[in-house]
């Protein structure tokens, strides 16, 4: 297996590239690092690149490099920096994948990312699924870490005696995620509750596994009641409304907003993720809304209400 690890030369990636190292020759895999330069720090993201070109030589490991004006890429496609950094980095996994250079990519998210994840969510406004936060695994991308503290692993490199970079944007309070992680998160361990970190964490281990199930019922029901073609897909109002068949739509809201997100995944052909004010529109028009009447949803996606059934299709 050829195993990569995302590294970006800060404390939790070292970590993990120092503990793969360490184990690869034993459970028998192929290991490489992968560091992806956003070039969004100057002169700094390329000190964070040429630490890492150094680590992997001190480990005897190949490098896979991918560099990309995040900034610009952001502001082309006017998203949110951190999303177009993740999008561009994750396209640089999945292609050292499809060129089959890598089985698979490790990376670092610790329980402290999870926490905060679950938490950001929770105060933006999520359902299950956000409360689910970072999954393990999603296709080839793997997270060993996340029943790991960060502040064990700093120990740990300590004890090995290896040091790591410090990103200067993470100690940044006019960002809203370092401002969770240097001021509330501490504030709710220190007041509230000494184990927060460890129960927001133990929270989207069991709302994951409540999503999951509802995924797989919603996949069921969608072969089942949604009528597709290559540019479109057609379900009753009444499917829509029950689509679990309880005599309680107001029971099945959540395998209804499931079905909704796969109907538009499968049409979509541009970014964007349906919210909780378009899954209501969408319910609101299947209620009560007048034949014709259209909504635009994000994806480049339209849907309409003609007589008894929805109808989704590209726009």
């Amino acid at each position: 297996m050829k195993l990569g690890t995302a590294v970006s030369g800060g404390a939790d990636s070292v970590a993990l590239l120092t503990l793969l190292a360490e184990a690869c020759s034993q459970l028998g895999f192929v290991l490489s690092a992968v560091h992806f330069n956003h070039r969004l720090r100057g002169k700094a993201s390329d000190a964070d690149e040429k630490f890492v070109v150094a680590l992997a030589e001190k480990f005897g490991v190949t490098l896979h490099i991918g560099r990309a004006d995040v900034a610009g890429k952001a502001r082309s496609e006017r998203s949110n920096l951190e999303d177009a950094a993740r999008r561009a980095r994750y396209a640089f996994f999945e292609k050292l994948a499809g060129q089959g250079l890598l089985d698979a990519v490790a990376t670092a998210h610790t329980m402290d990312d999870q926490a905060e994840t679950v938490l950001a969510h929770i105060l933006r406004g999520t359902g299950i699924a956000g409360l689910a936060g970072i999954h393990p695994s999603a296709a080839s991308v793997h997270r060993p870490l996340l029943d790991f503290r960060r502040a064990d692993l700093r120990k740990y490199l300590r004890t090995k005696k290896q040091p790591w970079r410090e990103d200067a944007t993470n100690r940044d309070t006019n960002r809203s995620r370092a401002r969770m992680r240097k001021k509330l998160l501490p504030l709710l361990v220190k007041e509230f509750n000494p184990a927060a970190i460890e129960h927001l964490a133990g929270l989207a281990t069991r709302a994951r596994e409540q999503a999951q199930f509802v995924d797989c019922f919603a996949a069921r029901i969608l072969e089942t009641l949604v009528k597709r073609s290559e540019s479109s897909a057609q379900i009753s109002i009444a499917g829509f409304l029950d689509p679990a068949n309880l005599g309680q739509p107001e029971a099945a809201s959540t395998v209804r907003s499931a079905l909704a997100h796969k109907i538009v995944a499968q049409l979509k052909d541009k970014h964007g993720q349906l919210s909780a004010g378009h899954l209501d529109s969408i319910r609101r028009l299947a209620q009560g809304g007048e034949p014709g009447k259209r909504i635009q949803l994000p994806g480049g996606v339209d849907v309409t209400r003609e007589k008894d059934t929805l109808l989704f299709r590209k726009r």
